[in-house]
């Protein structure tokens, strides 16, 4: 009896090999299986968003920080934007919601928005350009507004953005820089602080986006999901690995 995934005949990859075919099933099963089920990625990608801490950003001075550094990836920005008139933002929008909340509440912290477009063939407007209408409509204060339009990635965010935080940044009474507030999803989090770090720039950490919870559901199953957190893991960890062999970390 032929495997009914492998046309009329038990054939595989060419092959006359009933029992290939089925091992192929299996092995396609438990990777569908390993997707779904939550924890598996959950454990890793729980892991990497822990690596700095959450605090409340309302308990450090406007004295004690040179401004607030805003990471892009969260604005859906390009030909679509100009095409409809308007600016929509993307799954990591804690990155846009969080920077408006410090706007608010601090107007005195010069802020820089980093970010042109991840696309390979960009068009329309850049990231970068999108945040500054939002600001405009949300009626944000933009006196110590400053954006950074040529940065494709994290490395090239803290190139780009390294000659405006000297420049623009509030410093010490004895002239040196005070650390930026930097707002970045939890899970890059930890690829961004050591960018920083390489480039001699204080930051501190203020992560948003965090796609796990304190404890792991282990009854939990759902492909979407289970796609998407391996698809955030696997993005970082070959960032960290790919920045490390080029010595940008």
């Amino acid at each position: 009896m032929g495997c009914g995934f492998c046309g009329p005949e038990p054939t595989f990859l060419g092959l006359k090999k009933v029992h290939l075919c089925k091992r192929f099933l299996l092995f396609a099963l438990v990777d569908l299986l390993l997707v779904g089920w939550l924890p598996s990625s959950g454990i890793f990608l729980r892991a990497l968003e822990d690596t700095a801490p959450k605090f409340n950003v309302l308990q450090v001075s406007s004295g004690d920080v040179g401004g607030v550094l805003i990471l892009g990836g969260a604005i859906e920005a390009g030909e679509i934007a100009v095409d409809r008139g308007e600016v929509s933002i993307g799954a990591a929008a804690e990155r846009v919601t969080k920077a408006f909340e410090l706007i608010r509440k601090r107007p005195d912290l010069p802020f820089i928005f980093s970010g042109f477009s991840g696309s390979l063939s960009p068009k329309g407007i850049s990231e970068a350009e999108a945040f500054k209408r939002l600001v405009v409509e949300q009626g944000l204060p933009e006196q110590l507004a400053h954006y950074e339009k040529q940065s494709r990635n994290t490395y090239e965010n803290v190139l780009y953005m390294k000659p405006l935080i000297g420049q623009f940044g509030l410093k010490n009474a004895d002239g040196t820089p005070k650390p930026w507030l930097l707002i970045t999803s939890a899970s890059h989090m930890y690829r961004s602080l050591k960018i920083f770090e390489k480039q001699g720039i204080e930051v501190i950490p203020l992560p948003v986006d965090y796609q796990t919870g304190n404890q792991l559901h282990w009854a939990s199953f759902d492909l979407m999901r289970g796609a998407q957190q391996w698809s955030n893991f696997l993005h970082e960890a070959v960032g960290l690995v790919a920045y490390w062999i080029t010595g940008k970390i």
